[in-house]
């Protein structure tokens, strides 16, 4: 897979994001003007401004409506997108795409979802009449088939492995609780990661993210324009999606070590930002840890880890926050939760955060090192059946 991409083209040069939880006294509405306000704020522009607007929801709301009626938008393109749990990147990957055609100057990607008024358990939802062969089984079942398929292919110890993956929880809530944003603020032991009752197969709850509500922002323009907003713009190097044939689950061959969308998005994400070793290049990474074995195996599609060994890389702080390459400094979705429309948003925010040295008691060293690349990455469906998402953004 090859694309021409638009790097360097288009410019972020402001953006906001809510806290993320239980918001029962918040709507989807109060959650966009939020984050759609402290945007505005932070790129020092007004409603006014904006020529088009995208926002992502796969639930809590439909149409463009979704976001111009609690902006109250005067008769300007406003697209709603979604694309399972990538949605709130594909809002920011298609408001980019608007601005690099030179169709608009500056245009507002936004996300938001509101799912605990729902209730939106995380575990099922429903499905679509098919022809039978599609998978009925919850999220975490899906995604717990990882682990054995993972030990059997590495020779990992089962019991090792679930140190592993309770290191990843481990981590990301360490990572959290510094983050004032995020739903869980509180570091949680390994024992008692390890210990936590078991949802599917060998994951326990400490190895799922949680179901949050919340909303982000963020305003784009042309690159030679983002100087007239911030002296600190992060620049769009890559913007990659793709969708699988969603083969998988009628395929008893699957390989439930690896997501080939992901492999595939990445290599496309890469080539378009000229990125030849990610490791060394990038200075940190947002992705989609759903469940605590997902990350894992990102470690390796995302071609931060050889096959076979990020385990052990997890075990050696690689991915820490003061690690060589951290990834989900913010807490990641263990941490968030995930707000299905907002997260590919968040998780942008925190790149302009960490990027720009912003990020507080938890900025990363590897930017202070001179790194200036940061990735965002999501993950929709499961295995076997899904789409996925990377973006690259660099100052």
């Amino acid at each position: 897979m090859a694309s021409r991409g638009i790097r360097d083209q288009v410019a972020v040069v402001g953006m906001g994001c809510t806290k993320f939880g239980e918001h029962w006294d918040r709507s989807a509405d109060d959650l966009l003007v939020d984050a759609v306000g402290d945007a505005f704020a932070s790129a020092g522009i007004e409603k006014a401004d904006v020529d088009a607007y995208w926002v992502g929801t796969m639930g809590s709301g439909v149409s463009g409506l979704t976001l111009s009626r609690p902006l109250r938008v005067d008769y300007k393109p406003v697209t709603r997108v979604e694309n399972m749990c990538a949605t709130g990147s594909e809002s920011f990957r298609n408001a980019c795409y608007a601005v690099a055609c030179g169709a608009f100057d500056v245009v507002m990607a936004t996300g938001v979802e509101k799912l605990k008024d729902g209730g939106y358990s995380g575990l099922a939802m429903g499905s679509i009449p098919s022809d039978g062969t599609t998978s009925d089984l919850t999220a975490p079942a899906l995604f717990s088939l990882l682990s054995p398929a993972y030990c059997k292919k590495y020779g990992v110890d089962p019991a090792e492995f679930k140190e592993v993956i309770s290191r990843i929880a481990w981590k990301n809530h360490r990572n959290g609780a510094l983050n004032p944003r995020a739903q869980f603020q509180k570091e949680v032991p390994i024992e008692t990661i390890a210990a936590s009752p078991l949802m599917a197969g060998n994951l326990g709850i400490f190895d799922c993210s949680g179901v949050s509500d919340g909303a982000a922002a963020a305003v784009i323009v042309r690159a030679e324009d983002a100087s007239k907003y911030t002296d600190k713009p992060l620049f769009v190097k890559a913007l990659s999606f793709v969708a699988g044939p969603a083969s998988g689950v009628v395929d008893s061959s699957y390989d439930y070590t690896t997501f080939p969308e992901v492999v595939a998005a990445a290599e496309d994400a890469y080539q378009q930002a000229g990125i030849t070793d990610p490791r060394a290049q990038l200075a940190m990474a947002e992705v989609h840890d759903c469940f605590t074995p997902t990350e894992l195996v990102l470690m390796e599609d995302l071609g931060f880890a050889e096959r076979g060994f990020a385990w052990k890389e997890e075990l050696a702080g690689t991915f820490d926050l003061d690690g060589e390459l951290p990834v989900n400094p913010d807490g990641g979705l263990k941490a968030f939760g995930h707000p299905i429309g907002a997260s590919g948003l968040r998780m942008l925010f925190e790149c302009w955060l960490q990027l720009r040295e912003e990020a507080g008691v938890r900025q990363i060293k590897t930017v202070a090192d001179g790194k200036k690349l940061a990735l965002t990455h999501n993950l929709g469906g499961w295995p076997g059946e899904c789409v996925s998402y990377v973006g690259v953004v660099g100052t």
